[in-house]
């Protein structure tokens, strides 16, 4: 059977199928056994009828003498007429050339079976590594990593032995094993897909980052997901049911303030979260901003609001209609009220309303964004910021301040979904970072919700654009900051992320007085 297979495989036709490049390993040694079976049937020939075999420029044996004085050019195209490799130094081109000319004295089968081996082996070793390198980059540990590896290691030696000859035994056992291998890879192609439908329902974008997701929490409670795509050690997802503080006793006095950015009032007030939020609430004081009214929509409006809040103060932009547009509603009749920062520059949109009570000025804002091609950056950063840090300090020299609303700025990498995605979106640049920081923060104003929960992922914001709110993957940016000199007296700051009808949800502070 193997002198069948030596001789019947020096046919030139059989050269040339054998070196054709296989599929799959497995298959070319499968090929490789069917065709010693085909051939050792058929009658033997001798090297001679090789050696003579034409090449269309004459004979072989006609140039045998003359494979010195051949050029690079003139072996490579004998190599192949032959169905040789043709790659190498002109000294290895003329050593093949001289090896299979010497076929007739029972070489063919060694060179067929090295040529056949090294482009197997090659082939394999590329497939085998690029298995074993997705096998690390996700971490698999089951059972066909191991047998992938165990087969990548057997075939390897295998297919780089030096023996010249190959029992019909140790090509059984090879094609086995490569078949063990092919299974695994096949087990590795489904265990990809799986992963990777994984990573498309929970993600993200893929911009290098992981993307962490709890996704063993209730989807009907999307806020408890813990969605971040650079997480820090000790953060965990804001749960209002767990981290809202009882609340206190009748006998503490304290109010209850409320902030909500409603985007567009009159499309809420047909749904029953307005009211629902006040029902469940109880809240004192209400803040509203982009509520994207008209000065003469305003008195229609004020009659289907709340019962038991007749004081409500509002404020629409003039210089663009239904843009912008800030409330404050109330059932405390407040000292004053004030509108804008008296500046007309920045008075034109509605964007501020101030109203005084006697333990403290309350101001509800809007601050402008900084918009598509970061167009009102500088004017934000520059103009509007360091203006209202002044107003403010301004009226903390004879009473405590609070400000509340949307103040369009993710802090801090923790108030964001996707931090490095955004660091040049509006509402997380570093400029616009830095000016909250150094207008706001270092001028001695308390992030209430920040300094009561320091390692909580919450948002307040989410696009729907991406559907963000039922992944929670949102934006920090509606606050209550408020003057060192009552921070101690806030005794929950807290996000209302269950009531819809807005892309951003309410906030609120209880504060003890």
């Amino acid at each position: 059977m193997v002198q069948s297979l030596k001789l019947g495989l020096c046919h030139l036709s059989t050269l040339k199928v054998i070196c054709e490049p296989p599929e799959i390993g497995a298959l070319s040694f499968g090929k490789f056994r069917a065709m010693s079976n085909k051939q050792s049937s058929s009658p033997p020939l001798n090297g001679n009828a090789v050696k003579g075999s034409s090449n269309g420029n004459g004979n072989l044996g006609d140039d045998a003498k003359n494979i010195e004085n051949m050029t690079v050019q003139q072996l490579r195209s004998k190599l192949r007429d032959v169905g040789v490799p043709a790659k190498g130094s002109k000294d290895e081109l003329i050593s093949a050339l001289r090896r299979f000319l010497n076929l007739n004295n029972g070489e063919c089968t060694t060179l067929l079976e090295e040529v056949e081996m090294e482009n197997v082996g090659k082939r394999s070793s590329k497939r085998i590594s690029r298995k074993d390198h997705l096998l690390n980059e996700l971490n698999i540990e089951a059972y066909g990593s191991k047998r992938g590896k165990r087969a990548s290691e057997t075939s390897g030696e295998q297919l780089t032995s030096s023996s010249k000859t190959y029992r019909k035994e140790e090509i059984s056992v090879e094609s086995h094993q490569m078949e063990d291998a092919r299974d695994n890879e096949v087990q590795l192609k489904v265990s990809v897909k799986a992963k990777r439908k994984v990573r498309l329902k929970n993600d993200s974008l893929n911009d290098g980052t992981t993307d962490i997701v709890d996704s063993s929490v209730s989807q009907s409670e999307p806020w408890t997901v813990f969605a971040h795509k650079k997480p820090q050690d000790g953060w965990i997802a804001y749960n209002p049911r767990s981290m809202r503080r009882p609340p206190l006793n009748e006998n503490t006095n304290h109010l209850k303030l409320v902030s909500w950015n409603v985007n567009g009032l009159r499309a809420l007030l047909k749904l029953d979260t307005f009211h629902a939020l006040a029902q469940r609430e109880k809240f004192d004081v209400l803040c509203l901003q982009e509520t994207k009214l008209q000065e003469r929509d305003v008195e229609a409006i004020k009659q289907s609001l709340l019962d038991g809040y007749e004081y409500s103060y509002w404020t629409c932009s003039i210089s663009k209609l239904g843009y912008s547009g800030t409330a404050v509603i109330s059932r405390i009749k407040p000292v004053s009220v004030r509108y804008g920062l008296g500046i007309s520059d920045h008075d034109t949109e509605g964007r501020l309303v101030t109203v005084e009570f006697d333990d403290f000025f309350l101001l509800n804002g809007y601050v402008p964004n900084s918009g598509d091609g970061l167009r009102r950056l500088s004017y934000r950063v520059t103009q509007w910021d360091p203006s209202l840090a002044n107003y403010m300090k301004e009226l903390e020299k004879s009473k405590p301040v609070i400000l509340t609303g949307d103040l369009n700025c993710a802090h801090e990498e923790i108030d964001i979904y996707n931090p490095a995605g955004n660091i040049r979106s509006a509402g997380f640049t570093f400029e616009e970072r830095q000016s909250f920081e150094a207008n706001f923060l270092n001028k001695g104003f308390v992030d209430t919700f920040r300094r009561q929960h320091p390692g909580v992922v919450g948002y307040t914001y989410w696009g729907y654009r991406h559907g963000g709110r039922k992944t929670n993957r949102g934006w920090r940016l509606d606050y209550f900051l408020v003057s060192e000199s009552v921070a101690s007296n806030v005794h929950d700051s807290y996000i209302v992320p269950d009531i819809t009808g807005s892309d951003h949800c309410p906030i609120g502070i209880i504060l003890k007085l």
